[in-house]
């Protein structure tokens, strides 16, 4: 890759990060990782279990590591857990060393996919005005992202396209 380092998809559950990123890896020819499907593969449990048997705390270490490991990698696209940008070591490596983006929607859009989707522990019990509580909190830090894309209004391959522009750019 060029000057910033790997191209890291940030943003909400449900905001379609590893779908784009998986586009974007296959369209550029580059490996494609999935830092919760990595995490979820080392402990062969579901992300919902690890919160449930470990708790958040557990979680949010191993997310760390797993995560700083992944970016040292080159040349690759990588999908971030919902709140892995929230952690200040992750959120300094990225901005220093990788292209970021944030792929933001719509809360009504977000509130639908995550509300209907039980495999996401911090929005399975959470009434609308919570999730949007936390939509609001967590964007005020995705927002140093590189990048922002609002993607209410574009196709798969409107983001898509729109993210190759990004890294050519750079």
């Amino acid at each position: 890759m060029k000057s910033k380092g790997n191209i890291v998809f940030l943003g909400m559950m449900g905001s379609g990060k590893s779908t784009i990123g998986k586009l974007v890896s296959k369209k550029l020819n580059i490996n494609f990782f999935d830092t919760d499907q990595k995490i979820e593969e080392k402990f062969g449990l579901k992300i919902s279990k690890i919160f449930e048997e470990k708790g958040e705390s557990f979680f949010r270490k191993i997310e760390e590591k797993i995560t700083l490991e992944t970016l040292k990698k080159k040349n690759i696209v990588i999908a971030l857990g919902g709140g892995s940008f929230l952690n200040k070591k992750i959120r300094e490596e990225i901005l220093n060393n990788h292209l970021s983006i944030w792929l933001n929607w719509s809360n009504y859009t977000i509130i639908k996919r995550v509300q209907k989707n039980n495999k996401r522990p911090l929005a399975s019990n959470k009434s609308k005005t919570e999730l949007i509580s936390l939509i609001k909190s967590r964007s005020n830090i995705y927002s140093k992202a590189l990048h922002k894309i609002d993607c209410d209004n574009l196709s798969k391959s409107e983001l898509v396209n729109k993210v190759i522009n990004f890294y050519e750019a750079n």
